[in-house]
């Protein structure tokens, strides 16, 4: 399938294009997980950002352990939101440098060469988090490759508050919304883009 690539999108008028529809059927914690969403999107569409979201959304899903796996270039803002969060939950963070590994170690590539430079640890991370049986992991920041890892190591389900963006001040979409960009670095025209 390439639905993205699609212009009609009758699947919002009940057409299923796929052949997976019969393979599905939310029960448990996957119907629980739904409604909490579906009530989030119908009561407060187009009036709460992201962050009034989670706390809803860990609210409603009975959630009462959280975990922050941030990035230490987001180290002030990892801290805001452990507050925030720390209202309602029982918050735990850690930083991506946790453990102080050599990059040496791995072979990997350096910033600065000739001196000690720690990894990030997405394995720590999850590690650490899961550790503490946290019930819902939030991201926050972390690079490319090293959210995947994290969240393939977390045992609780994981969400994305924000992603690495160095350039765009961890905006991504910001380079799809700017024609100049599309043409100069990808040869690409934006196409009209509305948000839902």
């Amino acid at each position: 399938m390439q639905c993205a690539l699609c212009e009609q999108k009758k699947c919002r008028e009940g057409k299923d294009c796929s052949t997976i529809k019969g393979n599905i059927e939310y029960t448990g914690k996957n119907l629980e997980s739904m409604k909490i969403s579906a009530q989030i999107e119908s009561r407060h569409y187009m009036e709460k950002t992201r962050l009034e979201e989670l706390i809803m959304y860990a609210g409603g899903m009975g959630y009462e352990k959280l975990g922050i796996a941030f990035c230490i270039g987001l180290e002030n803002e990892a801290k805001v939101i452990h507050e925030i969060l720390s209202q309602d939950f029982k918050v735990f963070s850690v930083c991506c440098k946790v453990c102080g590994i050599d990059k040496d170690k791995y072979a990997l590539d350096k910033l600065h060469n000739g001196s000690f430079e720690a990894i990030c640890n997405p394995m720590g991370q999850a590690l650490v988090l899961n550790k503490e049986k946290t019930d819902l992991n939030v991201i926050l920041g972390l690079c490319i490759g090293h959210d995947i890892l994290f969240t393939q190591h977390s045992q609780a389900p994981v969400t994305t508050l924000a992603v690495k963006d160095r350039v765009l001040a961890h905006n991504p979409l910001g380079a799809i919304y700017s024609n100049y960009y599309l043409e100069h670095r990808f040869k690409a025209r934006k196409s009209s883009l509305r948000s839902d």
